[in-house]
This record gives C-alpha cells, structure tokens and sequence, in this order.
C-alpha cells in the first residue's frame, strides 16, 4: 500500500511523563497528540502494545492479542468512582526518568486491584453490561488470556511448562476446575484488559480526529511464556515435555558478534497452512483494530528465518530455513484486503525478501545510522530511495544519534560531514533534515533525536537481557522551537500543510506553492 507523505515521532507510550512511575494513556498522551499536531507532524509510532513479559520487553507479550495493564489510566478510574483520588496522593517517589518496573507493577496493580473489587461491588448496570459485551465479544482471545494470567500467579510466576500437568496440558477437567478456583482473579484480568481497550480506543479517536495516524509494532514471534503458545502448542516446535525445540534468533550482525538469541519458539507453519493461517490472520485483525498502519518486526523471517536448537546458549549455531512467504499473506490478504503494513526488512535481507514485500507493495525501512559505514551505493543513503519506503533517523533497536556519531568511526563521521556539507554540530536535526528532504513516502524519527539526547535516553540494546526499555521523559526538555523547527521543515519538503508558513517570493514577486 501506498502512503501519503508524511513524518511522524517514535514515542511508546510508557516513556511518556506521570506521577505514577511511567507513562500511560492518560494527560500526557492527549498532550503529545497535541504537540505533535503543532509540530506539524501526522504520525504516532509505537512499540507492541501488548502485557510485557521476560526482561520488560514489548516485544516477549504474554499475550500477541492483549493490551498492557500499566498503560491504564488510573485517574480515569478515579473519574469512574472505582478509585478515591486520595488513594493516588500517597505516591512513591518514582524517578521522572526511568521505569522501575518492579516498584511500578507492585504500585499499580494493587490500585487496579482496588479499582477491580470496587467495580464489581458497584451498581452502574451500563458499565457492568458494557464490560459483559466487551468479554463477550473478545473471547476468542480473552478467555485464555485471563486464566493463564490468573494460572501465573497460581504457581508464582513458574513457565506454563511446569504447572500441574493437566492445566499445562489443557485437559478440559483440569481447565473447569481451575475457572472454578480462580473466578475472581480471572475477572480481575478481564476488567484491566477492558479498561485498556477503552481508553485506547479514547486516545486513538482523540488522535485521528486530529489528523495523527498511529503506527503499531507485531513481533514477528510470540514468547514462550504467552497465553498463545499455551493455548495453541500444536502451532509452535514444543516437544513432549512442553519444551521449545527450536527458537528465533539473528545471526551475528551489525548489533552482536554472536548473534542475537531471541528465545521465542518457533512456528510450525506447515501446522499454521492446514489452519488456513487463521491464528495470524486474527492477530491481524486485531492489531489492525488498535492502530492505523501496522509495522511488522523481522519481516525477512516470513522468507527465511534462523532456527537456533533450544539447547544452545548463543545464536551462533543456528541454521536458514525457508518460511511461508507469499502463503501467509495471500491469505491475510484474501481474507482482509490489501492492508496497511510496512515490512522492517533491516538484517540479511536477500533478493526473496525484496520480492516478498514489493509483491504487496508494502514500504521498507532505511535507517540513516546505517547510511554512512559502505560507499555512495549504500541503499541507506538518502539518494538511493525509492518513494514507497520510511526512513528513520534510528529505531528503537539503535543508540541516539548523538550517541551513535559520538561512537561512530572516524571515517564515517568525515563521511556524514560530506554528505551534509557542513560540520554537524547537532547530528541529530541533520539527519531529521536529511530524512525529510528525501523521497521517501514517510519520515518517522524518535523523540530522543527530536530532543537531541545522548546515550543514556536510549531505549534498547539488543542483546542485553536486562535495564532495556526504562527510558522516560519531562516536558521540560522539550522548547518552543522543537515544535516549530518540525512544522517547518515538514511544510518545507510537503510532509505537511503549509498554513503557518510564510514562504519566500520568487524573483518574480510570485509566492512560492
């Protein structure tokens, strides 16, 4: 599919500010929809939105289909008159700049709990039927969702693999017993997944009525330790003893001298292609009910992807193997239309890989932190783009650009200097310059580079299995002139409209289009 030209922010909403230790669907994140309408820009882009697992990581869910309870609101449930607003004055002194994930569940969930045993004592029969029809309508996904989360805090946080057989095997006694024993904590799961979904829908109506699309994140693989693996195991590589026999990783890279070993089981596809793909295509469907365009992470691994043996411990000994292709989604396209996908084809990305995604026309990826380490022929360099494709400054995946040019080589910062024509002393705005005078179709750059930041507002860093995904802002880093030097720079190069600009005269009194 082809997009409108456009720029946008990369921004997950728990780096947002708050009083409660991070971000969430609250004041802050109608406040940025409206900076980033003043600033000119029409995109929203963001990490999976599902419930965080191993490591904190957006991308290890415990479920591919539901929302994460941290990003509720607690002041709308205030609002609502589940929670007193004098229970929320008695607030830890999180820090402002990173997420303490474990201080913040704790903090959280024990309001959420509150909130939970107070709406279901209440009387409001329109929210009681509105959360019946909510359970009602996804219970496709719901259902398994809230009794394997209750089933985690059964067996206190163990692998679903190491529960009691019959419910880690599903026997449908062990399943009825279990919904018997767990009612009220598996109502507890529900209620946070319809607060979730309801204010999500809030804040996405709020930011389509004002022109801001929102990108959304699907992780090529799901994590072991999800209600998707434990409720459909015949669609996964899990031997007898419910065990992964092969996992996802990357070989070595850019990123990692060993690879990168992910841990996430593999898919039997050949089980998913008797299914009609069904499992993907309601994954999907209802991503695509949550955001406007859909990113899909690791998409070269629908081509080939590297099958790592569960028992080595580094990604090294892993081997290619052929994936669905064109399969997978000539049935998502059968079934759904033509769709609003872009296809991150960053790694080993081969003349297949290509085909695959301009098959469907779905726009690549060109990172401008890759640009500059080859020669002139490097397809991340501005002049090599084609249209249909986004270009980013840096992802979530790579340092700041202040913190990449400070560590970059010599020769690639001289490299950089050229390509610019000057010396560069906000890499950062260069390359958001860069990125918006190209051709491609959408610009899309992280706040922290908007901010110009350093290494330590970075996000991620791949490979390293702890203190990832933490990063948080105040609005007092951001200026006037940030908003305005955006909406400028997009009007300039058609990214926006135009209307608070003025233009310069042609020689012939004529004002520039």
């Amino acid at each position: 599919m082809q997009f409108q030209r456009s720029s946008g922010i990369l921004l997950h909403p728990t780096s947002l500010p708050g009083p409660f230790g991070s971000g969430d669907l609250g004041a802050s994140a109608y406040h940025f929809v409206d900076w980033l309408v003043v600033a000119g820009q029409s995109l929203w882009q963001m990490l999976p939105l599902g419930p965080v697992g191993m490591g904190d990581s957006p991308y290890m869910s415990f479920s591919a289909f539901a929302g994460e309870a941290l990003l509720v609101n607690l002041q709308e449930l205030v609002e609502r008159g589940w929670l007193n607003q004098n229970e929320l004055k008695e607030t830890p002194s999180f820090s402002e700049k990173k997420i303490h994930y474990g201080d913040v569940r704790a903090y959280r969930f024990a309001k959420l709990r509150l909130a939970a045993k107070n709406f279901f004592t209440s009387k409001k029969k329109s929210d009681h039927d509105d959360f019946a029809e909510f359970c009602k309508k996804q219970k496709s996904w719901l259902e398994d969702y809230a009794l394997f989360m209750a089933l985690i805090g059964k067996y206190n946080g163990k692998e679903w693999s190491e529960w009691d057989e019959g419910v880690a095997k599903r026997k449908s006694a062990s399943l009825k017993q279990a919904r018997i024993e767990l009612a009220d904590e598996i109502k507890f799961w529900e209620f946070t997944q319809w607060c979730f979904f309801r204010q999500w829908f809030a804040l996405k109506k709020y930011a389509n009525d004002r022109g801001v699309k929102i990108i959304g994140d699907i992780p090529i693989f799901v994590a072991f330790q999800s209600a998707d693996v434990w409720a459909h195991p015949e669609l996964f590589f899990i031997d007898k003893n419910l065990k992964p026999i092969f996992v996802a990783g990357v070989p070595p890279d850019y990123f990692s001298e060993t690879g990168q070993r992910w841990g996430n089981p593999l898919y039997r596809w050949n089980k998913m292609h008797d299914e009609n793909y069904s499992w993907w295509i309601d994954r999907i469907k209802m991503t695509l009910s949550l955001v406007d365009i859909v990113r899909i992470d690791h998409f070269r691994g629908f081509v080939g992807y590297w099958e790592i043996p569960a028992e080595e411990k580094t990604a090294v000994k892993g081997r290619w193997v052929k994936g669905p292709s064109e399969k997978l989604f000539d049935a998502i396209q059968k079934k759904l239309g033509k769709l609003p996908i872009i296809a991150e084809d960053l790694g080993v990305v081969t003349p297949e890989v290509v085909t695959l995604r301009e098959r469907y026309n779905f726009p690549g990826m060109r990172i401008l932190q890759f640009a500059f380490a080859g020669d002139m022929k490097n397809t991340f360099l501005p002049h090599a783009y084609e249209p249909n494709t986004v270009v980013y400054s840096g992802t979530h995946d790579n340092d700041t650009t202040i913190g990449w040019f400070k560590t970059a080589t010599e020769r690639e910062r001289e490299f950089v200097k050229r390509y610019v024509g000057n010396d560069c002393k906000d890499i950062s705005w260069e390359f958001i310059r860069l990125a918006m005078q190209s051709v491609a179709d959408m610009a899309v750059f992280p706040i922290q580079d908007v901010l110009s930041l350093d290494t330590e507002a970075r996000m991620n860093m791949p490979g390293k299995a702890l203190g990832n995904w933490a990063w948080r802002f105040t609005w007092d880093l951001f200026q006037p002139w940030h908003a305005l030097k955006l909406y400028e720079l997009s009007a300039l190069t058609n990214r926006t409209k135009p209307d608070r600009l003025t233009l310069p005269e042609y020689p012939n009194g004529k004002k520039q289009p």
